[in-house]
């Protein structure tokens, strides 16, 4: 068997083990902070820790190798506007299959007694969740304008080892673009500097293959504990229609849209190319962040996927900063389901106000587990804001609170948006080769 389909079963049967030890072993016995869980520690120690460590190195060496490679300055600008074209169209797509779904099967009208207590537990779920209680508050106090401008100023940072430091990878992939535009026009002086980036990159696409084979693993782990934490019986709750909608979505918009654009710009067999990405998505559904598959997901692109380096290391690195299919979908759908929970209707221009903002809050949303959630906030003060406008009482508004609702269940959703958004940015990698071949 080769490496690479060896590889991809034991992946595999790390998925598959995984929830069959965490709903059988795991469920009920993690205790009150399933975060200390030794399961969630050795998965992190074993798989997200590694590929966390080797993201920031491999972003600035990737996109300096991708823009020297381009050749003519002129090209990256049809390459880059082809790009953000593709993120923002296919973003706005999903956003719009959620709340056509949503507001279709109404999944938050469910029974006076059970809407009650699910209302009820939010406050407790929301206080519980104090990992991500800065990031909310801060959501909140900034807005979706805000949320903007710390966008503009991570593109233009003061010190490229501090955004590198604190893992911004949106400053270091600005700083890369322009000094690997700069290596390029330098001809013949800069050549020896290009040499050195090529070598690094492939000394760290080493070191990406040899993590990789910690997958399985890593994989096996965070299964066990993501299951055990929240258990499989949730998946026929009083969420279960909720849970059912995302899916639908990220289905629809995963395995027909997707594709659709993929055929549409290279006349290839989409699914054929899925399968040749088989270890990122799965590394991205085990792992539940975009950034830390981002290794995977290079090495698979340029590997197996015979994506050009020039468009691998220049669309995968940005898109999963910036493109987040899943999580704009995603956003859509709670959004509208949790007002539809509380009990208030949204009309037409209120539901296009999600769908923008939806579309737009996911482009700030960080490739890390739950950064949705986060960026939730902003959808839900934008509409509540509309509303107010309109005359409405504070009581007649959703609260943050409310996002107490979905947070016990939002792991395994998560798992499955970051897997499209991961195949999001494949499929654009894909396409943007079209353009600029090796």
């Amino acid at each position: 068997m080769k490496g690479s389909n060896l590889l991809t079963v034991l992946i595999l049967l790390g998925l598959v083990a995984g929830a069959i030890f965490g709903q059988t072993v795991l469920y009920g016995s993690m205790g009150e902070n399933p975060d200390a869980h030794w399961t969630k520690q050795a998965g992190d120690l074993f798989l997200i820790r590694p590929l966390f460590l080797l993201i920031i190195p491999l972003v600035f060496v990737s996109v300096v190798v991708g823009m020297t490679s381009i050749g003519d300055p002129s090209k990256l600008g049809v390459v880059g506007g082809s790009t953000l074209a593709y993120y923002l169209v296919t973003m706005l797509i999903a956003c719009i299959i959620g709340a056509v779904l949503v507001t279709t099967f109404r999944p938050g009208d469910l029974p006076a007694d059970t809407a009650a207590r699910l209302v009820g537990e939010a406050d407790a779920s929301f206080a519980r969740a104090t990992d991500i209680a800065p990031n909310i508050k801060e959501a909140q106090e900034e807005g979706l304008g805000g949320a903007w401008m710390s966008i503009l100023r991570q593109l233009v940072p003061r010190n490229i080892v501090d955004e590198m430091a604190k893992g911004r990878t949106l400053g270091v992939i600005a700083f890369a673009l322009l000094f690997g535009l700069a290596l390029a026009a330098g001809g013949e002086k800069t050549r020896i500097v290009v040499e050195l980036f090529e070598g690094l990159f492939d000394a760290i696409m080493r070191l990406v293959m040899w993590v990789i084979w910690l997958c399985p693993i890593g994989v096996f782990l965070l299964v066990a504990w993501t299951v055990g934490k929240i258990g499989l019986r949730e998946l026929v709750g009083p969420l279960a229609k909720y849970i059912i909608v995302v899916l639908s979505g990220l289905a629809i918009h995963g395995l027909i849209v997707l594709p659709t654009v993929l055929f549409m710009f290279t006349r290839r067999n989409p699914f054929r190319y899925m399968w040749q990405m088989r270890r990122a998505l799965m590394t991205a559904f085990g792992t539940d962040s975009s950034a830390a598959t981002l290794p995977v997901t290079i090495e698979s692109a340029e590997g197996e996927g015979e994506c050009s380096r020039k468009a691998a290391n220049f669309v995968l690195p940005l898109g999963a900063t910036v493109n987040m299919d899943g999580t704009a979908l995603y956003e859509a759908v709670a959004v509208v389901f949790l007002f539809q929970l509380y009990g208030i209707d949204l009309s037409f221009g209120e539901l296009v106000i999600v769908v923008i903002t939806a579309t737009l809050a996911a482009v700030g949303a960080a490739g890390i587990p739950s950064a949705g959630v986060v960026t939730m906030i902003i959808v839900i003060t934008a509409v509540n804001t509309v509303l107010r406008g309109q005359g409405a009482a504070e009581s007649e508004l959703l609260p943050v609170a409310a996002i107490g609702v979905i947070l016990g269940v939002d792991r395994i959703v998560d798992m499955c948006r970051t897997t499209v958004n991961v195949w999001g940015d494949a499929v654009g990698a894909k396409i943007i080769t079209k353009l600029a071949p090796d």
